[in-house]
């Protein structure tokens, strides 16, 4: 499989890196996410149009967005690497990975465990796996129309 998709598999192990340094570091190495998180806000709430919006936010609430957004592109990656036959596979690579890392994050110094991240992070998998899904559809069916056309004679 990694070795059909070279480029594929490269982008992914390199997104992959990219989650690890975002989740597997010492809190005190990274920078603080809260208070990126209350700045943002803050600047939301000068938009008066999109109060309605801004009111039903809080850091809680944008923390648990950018934990499903954070995922969405391993749901997208490990879909295209193992295929569309194997959707299912790519779901459960993304709740395994999800766990993997709050489970890690016990014995690493400043991160805290919790199990709502998991939840965030599994939702965003989900939600990769069925963008990949639509986004390579028209490939599948294609791809099934030329193997009945060519069973068929």
């Amino acid at each position: 499989m990694f070795h059909r998709h070279p480029f594929l598999s490269l982008l992914t192990f390199a997104y992959l890196g990219f989650v690890a340094l975002v989740t597997l570091t010492p809190a005190s190495t990274q920078p603080d996410y809260s208070a990126l998180a209350e700045r943002v806000l803050a600047r939301l709430e000068r938009y008066p149009d999109l109060e309605p919006v801004t009111a039903r936010l809080s850091v809680e609430r944008v923390e648990f967005l950018a934990n499903i957004g954070l995922f969405v592109p391993v749901g997208v990656f490990v879909l295209l690497l193992f295929g569309s036959g194997l959707w299912w596979l790519a779901v459960a690579g993304g709740v395994a990975l999800t766990s993997v890392i709050e489970t890690a994050q016990q014995s690493i110094p400043g991160r805290v465990s919790d199990p709502r991240d998991v939840v965030a992070n599994s939702v965003g998998a989900v939600i990769g796996v069925a963008l990949a899904l639509v986004l390579t559809l028209p490939g599948t069916l294609r791809r099934r129309r030329r193997r009945r056309a060519r069973s068929t004679y």
